[in-house]
């Protein structure tokens, strides 16, 4: 695998990430889900937000299925098995379950393992070229960097059974509709737009991004009554860091929301 199949470089506060694969369609080796972990770390330590794309027209066709049916050649025809940190759905949690959250600007190809990972970023923002597919079962395989669980969590059981046993593939409106994506964007702009959430999300407080990205995720497994008191003690701990914050608000420093913008199509 080329030394250069990812690109990490820091823009002010974001950390930007690239599969770099662009003559593969950023189709990714099962080595590289470690590297990428490793990157979505070291984001955390240097970046208050993070931004993933792909290099080229695709985010990610997926698993690179040459590479795959090679190592099976050498193993006997058996996939070698994944430890510690190798495990794909261990690299991608530490983009879920990081220090910081993650924009992922879609385009292309989002295909297999490439959904998959754009499962684990806490925002999706998706292009008019991006195409949506989980081909697995028409190749003989079964998703394993976390899909089963968190895209299943994302669109539910009946619709990604659908996309894996017809090969359904979904356009971006129709990921849109289904919660794959939050953001729609005309073509070439979806790694600007994913820019400018970062950058916002960067203002916030680290401790209030925390709290959001790490609460919500498991306040969604506990029971109801664990899950409210969970909020609580989270609420309380958020709001004690961020009084400053309440303080700018109280006293007309920060900026106002305002109505959105019809969105022309």
């Amino acid at each position: 695998m080329p030394e250069d199949a990812l690109s990490y470089e820091l823009d002010d506060d974001i950390a930007l990430i690239g599969i770099n694969r662009p003559d593969k369609r950023n189709a990714m080796p099962e080595a590289l889900f470690a590297e990428l972990g490793q990157l979505a770390e070291k984001a955390g330590r240097e970046a208050r937000a993070a931004v993933l794309f792909g290099h080229g027209p695709h985010f990610s066709a997926g698993l690179d299925l040459a590479d795959l049916a090679q190592r099976l050649q050498e193993n006997g025809g058996k996939r070698p098995p994944h430890v510690g940190p190798y495990m794909p759905h261990v690299a991608f949690d530490m983009i879920a379950r990081g220090r910081i959250p993650f924009v992922a600007a879609l385009s292309g190809a989002v295909i297999g393992a490439g959904l998959e990972v754009a499962a684990s970023t806490h925002i999706r923002v998706a292009d008019d070229t991006a195409f949506f597919a989980l081909p697995e079962a028409q190749r003989g395989i079964f998703v394993g960097a976390g899909g089963s669980v968190r895209i299943q969590r994302l669109i539910g059981n009946a619709r990604m059974t659908d996309m894996m046993l017809t090969g359904r593939v979904l356009d971006a409106d129709a990921a849109c509709a289904q919660n794959l994506v939050q953001y729609r964007v005309s073509a070439g702009e979806a790694l600007q737009k994913a820019r400018e959430l970062a950058h916002a999300i960067a203002r916030n407080r680290i401790e209030t991004n925390w709290s959001v990205t790490q609460g919500l995720s498991r306040v969604n497994d506990m029971s109801y009554d664990d899950a409210l008191f969970v909020e609580t003690l989270v609420g309380r701990n958020a709001a004690a860091a961020g009084s400053d914050r309440l303080v700018d608000f109280l006293e007309k420093r920060a900026k106002p929301l305002a109505r959105p913008a019809t969105r022309q199509n």
